[in-house]
């Protein structure tokens, strides 16, 4: 990965494999990784990946977000499924328990397992309707501590708790932040959101936008112009 990239991962949530491919293309240097979900995954498969990332410029990374959750030898075999397409980055809940956790790590140590700690679009009355007592940051730490504990290389936390998280998990672990629009963006189905820079500045390594840039007129003078503001 090039240092001179901006810390971006595009959601590539978009409607066909086509749209998707073009958005990679024109990326090209502006953004660190590209974020391939459930919708493109399940609709496109492998082959739809491998289409998306031949696309992209050299060096930019996979972020394979699939949120794994399943007892362990079920998702050490779904990690390893995902193998042959190098993910750099692979996320698992961290709510299905250490052993989960290590089970991933055991089976891609290639690949930072990247654990989801709570999801940006749950509230504390989301999280108080599943039995989740106190604020969301509360549980966020928690399942930051133990998935780090486990192995995780990575996490998922929203810029509202980043900054608690980094001060838990310390500086070696790459903190992923979703829920980040710039100023002016509408929010969507998000809850707990900041502007890229504040998420930068609380201590995110790397920054989760989806339809700021797949939406824009020109993506990719989008996300250069979300990149400077970073600098």
């Amino acid at each position: 990965m090039s240092s001179t990239r901006p810390p971006i991962a595009v959601a590539l949530d978009v409607a066909d494999l086509s749209t998707a491919t073009a958005l990679a293309a024109s990326l090209g240097d502006n953004v660190t990784c590209l974020k391939v979900g459930l919708e493109t995954y399940l609709r496109d498969g492998a082959a739809g990946v491998r289409q998306i990332m031949s696309a992209s410029s050299a060096d930019t990374e996979l972020f394979l977000d699939l949120k794994l959750h399943d007892i362990p030898n079920t998702v050490a075999g779904a990690a390893r499924s995902v193998a042959p397409l190098n993910p750099r980055l692979l996320t698992v809940h961290a709510s299905g328990g250490p052993r989960m956790v290590e089970a991933a790590v055991a089976a891609l140590p290639q690949t930072q397992i990247t654990a989801v700690t709570v999801l940006t679009s749950m509230s504390a009355d989301d999280l108080a309707a599943v039995g989740v007592s106190g604020e969301p940051i509360e549980a966020v730490v928690r399942l930051a501590r133990l998935a780090v504990e486990a192995g995780a290389a990575a996490l998922v936390c929203s810029p509202l708790e980043v900054a608690a998280v980094r001060a838990a998990v310390g500086p070696d672990v790459r903190l992923v932040t979703p829920g980040v629009r710039p100023a002016g963006s509408a929010t969507g189905d998000q809850q707990r959101v900041a502007t890229p820079a504040e998420a930068i500045r609380d201590g995110a390594d790397l920054l989760v936008i989806g339809r700021p840039i797949t939406a824009a007129t020109d993506p990719a003078a989008a996300a250069a112009t979300i990149g400077r503001a970073l600098v």
